[in-house]
């Protein structure tokens, strides 16, 4: 009888839940599965454009670690101090554990002094806890200049800066102040969605129906406090009166001291998830595999790092290469939601297909959000 597989998986966002719950369900008693999060819960990315705006409140869009109940999986809210790769180690603040397989699934962090000024003056976004204090600003936001700015590449979520356009916009029809203010967007894309003509074309019509300016090919570089400018890239200067920033990225610096990183995130071998040391596995946004940063694409790894580790637990072939293919959910505004379908591997370039905005996507957006709770944390609605 073979020993239990002692796997340590580090993250419990969308990566690390779903391997988890994946080498759960085929290795069962075969699994000592230990993950590890500083967390106490988890959330759905796209859901905090809905407490940002308050379209929900913030309780409801956390999912509590305590609902995990999986066969070989047990959950530990601890913070990571140290990660060894060679020997597979992880110090936390509540022990030391060895793993056979190391899963690495902690995400990218958020470099706010990157971009002087933005702690000052600027309000990200990115972080639930940044779209929480968005909440509180917006309701005595009246009239002015808004700039949604893109900060640094890459980032999580590349629809999000042109949804919180469009969102925005609505919000302040809404509240009868539109007419007032004035929304300008600065991406570093030419496009909206570069893998996507059809869903850039639409994005690119609504900003033109709604009056938003739409500012490509550069990023914000510089917050000027005292004069509420935003200094992009080439040094022009866009005065504001709200500047709602997506912050640089990062690997988080436990990940940047272990030796996993080259050339800011951590490599892996495309086909498998596989760092260069044995039997350590990354996957999701600390990775460079060439996907966005965005959940959907770090569960469909996860996927395919599970396979490969039960193979060769097994000892048998492994033969689902990871095809980087993926969905994501596009907000419109007006209870519409659209999808770009997207393979990036397949083709000598990405290629995207645009599902048109509608009430039934946003409805499958809702059930994709419903599908993943009850899938790793057993809550149906």
């Amino acid at each position: 009888m073979k020993s239990k597989l002692r796997v340590v998986v580090l993250g419990a966002g969308f990566g690390g839940l779903e391997i988890a719950s994946m080498l759960s369900e085929e290795m069962g008693d075969c699994l000592d599965l230990t993950l590890i999060d500083k967390n106490d819960s988890f959330f759905f990315g796209f859901s905090k454009l809905d407490v940002m705006f308050g379209r929900r409140p913030s309780q409801s869009v956390r999912y509590s670690y305590s609902h995990i109940k999986k066969p070989g999986v047990v959950f530990r809210q601890e913070s990571i101090k140290s990660i060894d790769p060679e020997t597979r180690r992880v110090i936390t603040s509540g022990g030391t554990y060895e793993a056979d397989v190391l899963v690495v699934a902690l995400g990218a962090d958020y470099n706010i002094k990157a971009t002087p000024g933005l702690s000052d003056a600027g309000n990200e976004f990115y972080s639930f806890e940044g779209a929480e204090r968005v909440r509180k600003i917006l309701p005595d936001f009246k009239k002015g200049n808004v700039i949604i700015g893109v900060t640094g590449f890459p980032f999580k979520c590349p629809p999000a800066p042109s949804e919180t356009a469009l969102l925005l916009h609505e919000y302040l029809t809404m509240r009868g102040v539109r007419k007032d203010c004035h929304i300008s967007l600065v991406v570093p894309f030419e496009l909206p969605i570069p893998p996507s003509y059809g869903t850039s074309k639409a994005l690119l019509s609504s900003f033109e129906e709604n009056h938003i300016r739409y500012v490509p090919e550069i990023m914000v570089g510089a917050i000027d406090p005292v004069h509420k400018l935003a200094i992009l890239d080439d040094g022009t200067e866009l005065p504001f009166d709200l500047f709602l920033g997506i912050p640089e990225h990062c690997v988080p610096g436990v990940v940047a001291e272990s030796g996993l990183v080259f050339d800011e995130w951590v490599p892996v071998d495309r086909s498998n998830l596989k760092t260069r040391f044995p039997n350590v596995y990354a996957i999701g946004d600390v990775t460079s595999v060439g996907t966005p940063k965005a959940g959907i694409f770090a569960a469909g790894a996860a996927r395919v790092a599970a396979g490969s580790i039960m193979a060769e637990f097994n000892g048998s072939e492994f033969v689902k290469a990871y095809d980087g293919a993926g969905s994501c959910y596009v907000e419109f505004g007006g209870g519409k939601v659209g999808r770009v379908d997207v393979d990036f591997f397949s083709n000598p370039s990405p290629k995207g297909i645009h599902v048109e905005a509608s009430r039934e996507l946003a409805v499958e957006k809702r059930s994709y959000e419903s599908s993943g709770k009850a899938r790793w944390f057993g809550i149906s609605e």
